[in-house]
């Protein structure tokens, strides 16, 4: 098992790091897109990270075109969409694949920790969220269609 604080990352703004700042905190990863079904979900997220930062919530949000080419803009036209329609002040990283030959190291080992439906690892659409405890380790998958508010009692019980 791979330590997800020692993958490296890229910020929206291009900066090199990885999740080491983030150590000790609850995750929630999201694999996020603007022109989605699921986009008015950036609101709930936004909602729990505000909610719940102080205690120790961590909303990520990853980019990604592959489903549907539903995020076509570049990292600063996402980011500046983002705040401008949703308010969102969680962290926002840059475009990554999520799936195939070219997917993030930080997700092939988020689908190998915590594997989809009957088993699958590969991610079905934007959206889906996974939950990390404060030791790093993925607790769960959530799919696209559960709706941000949903989570916080799994959150909860992690803070």
């Amino acid at each position: 098992m791979s330590n997800l604080y020692s993958i490296p990352l890229k910020t929206q703004d291009g900066r090199e790091t990885t999740l080491e700042e983030y150590r000790g905190k609850v995750l929630l990863a999201v694999n996020t897109a603007s022109k989605c079904g699921f986009t008015p979900q950036y609101k709930g997220l936004e909602a729990l990270y505000e909610k719940y930062r102080d205690r120790g919530l961590v909303v990520l949000g990853f980019p990604c075109n592959q489903f549907g080419k539903q995020e076509p803009g570049s990292d600063d036209e996402i980011k500046e969409f983002c705040e401008l329609n949703f308010g969102v002040n969680f962290p926002l990283f840059a475009k990554l694949d999520v799936n195939g030959p070219d997917a993030h190291p930080l997700f092939v080992e988020l689908k190998e920790q915590a594997p989809g439906l009957m088993g699958t690892e590969g991610i079905k659409w934007n959206f889906t969220k996974f939950l990390i405890d404060r030791d790093g380790q993925v607790v769960k998958r959530f799919a696209p269609k559960d709706k941000p508010e949903e989570l916080e009692s799994e959150i909860e019980s992690l803070l």
